[in-house]
């Protein structure tokens, strides 16, 4: 197949995975802990880590904020929580946050996002995956356009960004080059091609592999029980997302 012209962005959460998106040539990482809850905001010593491995040449680094797992409602101190961790970010380094809010209706809550955003200055802002649990993420969309945010993170409303490859064409659309869509969620190199084919300007993936407590690749029990491994980047499905695009 032809080569595309797609961004690649690698949801990693140690060094390690950085040193993997640099060796597969991604753009940038969404560097975040604890993936298996949907990715939480990364401590400190992680950051800096991930920013040496990184080096000059490497991908920029955007900070997943996000204070606790479940949804995306946030009372006031959680709110005050993430604008201090996005300033924290920004000033050790990230070249950008990724946020999202929503309030008691479930649309984008606008005052939490514009603090987040204003807290961030001039870095770069993407909108994570609370676009996919609102009611309409094509209305969503040009919020985050209103409120001058530079990407969103998206599966098109669904569980995979395969199965809705419909809403991303039609959120592809409704962007119209005002803001970079990204397709997140499932995406394996099987699928890599077929979203590229969208239009969307990125693909996000996490290329995760699970390692048991011993490190023999058993999972064993579960993560939550304190016995029962971890998930690590494996940089041969990272690789062979990269192959499936012929770049």
């Amino acid at each position: 197949m032809d080569a595309v012209t797609i961004a690649l962005e690698l949801a990693v959460q140690d060094p390690a995975g950085v040193r993997v998106a640099r060796e597969v040539g991604a753009a940038r990482v969404e560097l975040a802990q604890a993936l298996a809850l949907g990715g939480l905001t990364p401590s400190p010593a992680t950051l800096e880590l991930a920013r040496e491995a990184a080096g000059e040449d490497g991908p920029e680094i955007h900070v997943l904020i996000r204070p606790r797992a479940g949804g995306f409602r946030y009372d006031s101190d959680e709110i005050a929580v993430s604008v201090r961790d996005v300033e924290r970010a920004i000033a050790e380094g990230a070249d950008g946050v990724v946020i999202g809010a929503l309030d008691s209706s479930g649309s984008l809550d606008l005052d939490a996002m514009a603090r987040l955003r204003d807290a961030a200055g001039d870095a770069c802002v993407t909108l994570h995956r609370a676009i996919d649990v609102t009611a309409d993420p094509v209305s969503t969309l040009e919020r985050a356009i209103e409120l001058g945010l530079r990407r969103v993170l998206t599966s098109g409303g669904a569980s995979t960004a395969m199965a809705g490859v419909d809403i991303l064409r039609s959120l592809v659309a409704a962007a119209d080059g005002r803001i970079e869509i990204m397709a997140g969620s499932g995406v394996v190199a099987s699928a890599a091609a077929e979203l590229a084919a969208t239009g969307v300007d990125a693909l996000h993936f996490s290329a995760k592999r699970a390692v048991a407590a011993d490190g023999t690749g058993v999972r064993m029990g579960s993560a939550s029980d304190g016995v029962g491994g971890y998930e690590v980047t494996d940089r041969v499905a990272a690789l062979a997302v990269r192959q499936a695009l012929g770049i």
